[in-house]
């Protein structure tokens, strides 16, 4: 009896060293602009070429602008972009350039293109690789030292993790999403809560999630401390795949489809840690501190001082003083002055239909600072294929390019100072979205409804 993890890991082990890790065969190796530059450049000094250039697909995403894509003003970001350009053409590497139609935020991309497939070992040097589980496979954010070893021998030095099964039981409640399904378990567990594990998510909540929804929720496993997160493939992930760009066809894909299908925890198959949660009792979610397992029910209060462990009282107070809230308060209707729909975590075509759901017939409110980015290229296509573009610039809103933009402050979109921002990205540490902004996290219709109102709203009141 294996669990999935088990299975695929298994699958990809070159040899066991004794007392110690395990080399692990990996399929694809994804490369960026910000972490691929000492990998690259440690081949270089042994004068060694990549083992198997076609698994390895580079892009920047970082670093990229979302109001144009003509040049890139920061003196470091635009050496990261350019020095990605000329490695991967020194090393025979694919590379999507910024601004093709190919570009995007790599944990889009990758998935979308189908390039990420069910049985696959994935990594990059980022820590959100996690996304990629969503499609039955291991996938994993590992160090530069790392991306190196990758590169030079397809292979990885790894400790197996322990094994973890998270179990979202029943159906969620109108105006929930995987974004709020993902912050109740950071809540729940707190943000270390699987550190060392590999979680695999399951459940009839989970099975019932559209691709996107489980992208959203594996991208946001790292959070949980989890060395990965992973989903068993079945038709919702068959239907996503066919026909995409990089997907097996023909034969060759009703072969590959008849392997996936064995890819699954065996039943009676034993996790080392295993937990279950009700849907219905997960609501629309937002934090209110700097980790992004603070976090409340959109119309919650913040705990109050008494009801927090003493160990954790002087974090707690620290983060609201940053957070400029208070203990108990209530955040619902609190003015917001920035949104940003977009990331790896929400930067998908699914992302920008719920949000022109809340918006249409509606308008920005006044004073609001919006940034709507797509994922890439292919979702800004669906988008305006969709006339969700219309939508949105009826209600005032503007559609930028494809970017990580305001989920870190590596290219001009950053919050200032002070100012609020909610946001569908993944992380709301100390200075994340730019040096001293604060940052609500929330789920696309949450920022929607946040955005029209020009306060912290509950998508289920509109």
């Amino acid at each position: 009896m294996k669990t999935l993890f088990d299975k695929i890991w298994d699958a990809h082990v070159v040899q066991n060293v004794e007392d110690g890790p395990t080399q692990l065969y990996i399929d694809r190796l994804y490369a960026h602009e910000v972490t691929s530059p000492q990998a690259f450049d440690t081949l270089r000094d042994k004068g060694i070429k990549p083992f198997r250039p076609e698994r390895i697909v580079a892009m920047p995403d970082h670093n990229t602008p979302s109001d144009q894509q003509e040049r890139i003003d920061d003196p470091v970001g635009r050496k990261q972009v350019e020095t990605l350009r000329k490695n991967c053409e020194e090393f025979g590497i694919r590379h999507f350039a910024m601004g093709t139609r190919d570009n995007g935020i790599i944990h889009v991309v990758g998935p979308e293109k189908a390039l990420s497939l069910p049985g696959m070992t994935i990594v990059c040097g980022d820590s959100h690789t996690s996304t990629h589980g969503a499609v039955g496979a291991i996938a994993m954010g590992i160090g530069t030292s790392e991306v190196a070893q990758v590169l030079a021998s397809q292979c990885i030095l790894q400790q197996k993790p322990k094994t973890m099964r998270i179990n979202i039981e029943g159906q969620l409640p109108e105006g929930t999403t995987a974004k709020d399904v993902a912050l109740y378990i950071m809540a729940k567990m707190t943000t270390s809560g699987a550190t060392g594990y590999a979680v695999e998510y399951a459940g009839s909540a989970i099975r019932s999630m559209s691709m996107e929804g489980r992208l959203t929720l594996s991208n946001l496993s790292i959070e949980m401390g989890s060395r990965a997160g992973i989903i068993a493939p079945d038709e919702t992930t068959f239907a996503y795949l066919k026909g995409r760009e990089y997907a097996p066809k023909g034969a060759e894909w009703d072969k590959a489809v008849e392997e996936w299908k064995k890819l699954y925890s065996d039943e009676g198959a034993v996790f080392d840690k295993e937990v279950t949660y009700r849907a219905e009792d997960i609501a629309p979610r937002i934090t209110y501190g700097t980790n992004p397992g603070a976090g409340i029910a959109v119309d919650g209060r913040i705990p109050e001082f008494k009801d927090i462990p003493e160990a954790e009282q002087a974090q707690f107070l620290s983060m609201l003083d940053y957070m400029q809230f208070k203990p108990g308060e209530k955040l619902e209707g609190h003015p917001v002055d920035y949104v940003f729909l977009g990331a790896c975590t929400n930067g998908r075509i699914e992302d920008f239909r719920a949000f022109a759901s809340v918006v249409k017939g509606r308008r920005k409110a006044e004073g609001v600072v919006a940034w709507l980015v797509p994922g890439s290229w292919l979702v800004r296509q669906q988008i305006i294929d969709e006339g969700i573009d219309k939508i949105l610039e009826e209600a005032g809103f503007e559609l930028r390019l494809p970017s990580c933009s305001a989920c870190l402050a590596m290219n001009p979109d950053k919050v200032p100072a002070g100012k609020l921002a909610i946001s569908t990205s993944n992380r709301n540490f100390v200075g994340r979205q730019g040096p001293g902004a604060r940052t609500v996290l929330a789920s696309p219709l949450t920022v929607a409804a946040s955005a029209v109102t020009g306060k912290i709203t509950d998508p289920r009141k509109l």
